[in-house]
Formats: structure tokens, C-alpha cells, sequence
């Protein structure tokens, strides 16, 4: 069995991508307002500053900036993807899923990434911008509904 070592930095700032078990699924997408209602409720109890964030067919892309004191961003995520995956039908489930009582939607784990710098946080964050038009979703990353750069473009114009 692997052990994963995560850094714990209280207040950091982390880049996040999770996928969903099945590539080429578009649940994400099609349990939009679903994905919006975990994310919701799990940032109501626990907060945190999403930074940016964009939704795409099978997997997602966040960057997070943690509350001083509080390093816990994989509570987090195992609140998202479970409250998210209840009342859906299971995915192909393995006997892994079975012992740990999982819906088989998601990708075990997920990838995080510490960020180091002011140039990281903005290639990060243009990143969650530009994969809609990287992956040919969309012609411009304005033209992606799920993303923040909508949210984050108002308010540079306010």
C-alpha cells in the first residue's frame, strides 16, 4: 500500500486536479448543479479562497488558498467528491471500491501541487483559464461557462 506524504502548510496556497474514474465521461458537466451544491456546502463549513476553478467534462482544476492554521484540504476534497457522488448510480465498481464503500465515480486520489511563487499562482491560474481551449471545449476561455475567469474578469472591471 502506498503512504503518501503531504505537505502541511497552514494558509497555502495549492493547485488541485481531480478526475472522475471513467475518461470521456461528461457527468461533471451534466451534474453541474450537483458539483456546485458539494463544493457549497463543504466551503460554508470548511472555507477556503478559490482562486480559480474550471469544470470540464471528466475532471476539474482548482486553486485553493487555505485559512492561516488550517493545512486540511484533503477533508475537503473526500466532502466534495462524496457528497457529489451520493444518489448517482454507481460507477464499475472493483472490490477496492467495495471495501472503502466508494460509488466508483472518482479517481482515488488527487493531484495537488504547492505553489511557490507569484509566476506559478498566475501560470496556475491561466492554466484553469486556458484548459477549456487547450482540450477544444471552447475558442476562447471566455466561451467556457464553468469556469471563474468569468468571476474574475468582473471584478478586475469593478
Amino acid at each position: 500500500m502506498s503512504t503518501y506524504h503531504r505537505p502541511r502548510r497552514p494558509g497555502a496556497t495549492v493547485f488541485f486536479t481531480l478526475a472522475l474514474d471513467q475518461r470521456g465521461s461528461r457527468l461533471l458537466l451534466e451534474e453541474i448543479e450537483r458539483l456546485r451544491w458539494a463544493v457549497a456546502l463543504t466551503l460554508r463549513d470548511r472555507p477556503v479562497r478559490i482562486d480559480a476553478m474550471v469544470v470540464l467534462p471528466d475532471h476539474l482544476h482548482a486553486l485553493w488558498t487555505l485559512p492561516d492554521g488550517d493545512s486540511d484540504y484533503a477533508t475537503r476534497w473526500r466532502l466534495i467528491k462524496s457528497r457529489f457522488s451520493r444518489g448517482l448510480p454507481k460507477g464499475a465498481m472493483r472490490d477496492s471500491h467495495r471495501r472503502r464503500q466508494e460509488r466508483g465515480l472518482w479517481q482515488r486520489r488527487f493531484w495537488e501541487h504547492h505553489i511557490r511563487s507569484d509566476a506559478d499562482f498566475q501560470a496556475r491560474r491561466a492554466f484553469c483559464w486556458t484548459a477549456p481551449v487547450v482540450l477544444g471545449l471552447a475558442e476562447r476561455p471566455e466561451d467556457w461557462p464553468f469556469s471563474s475567469i468569468h468571476r474574475d474578469r468582473a471584478s478586475r472591471a469593478a
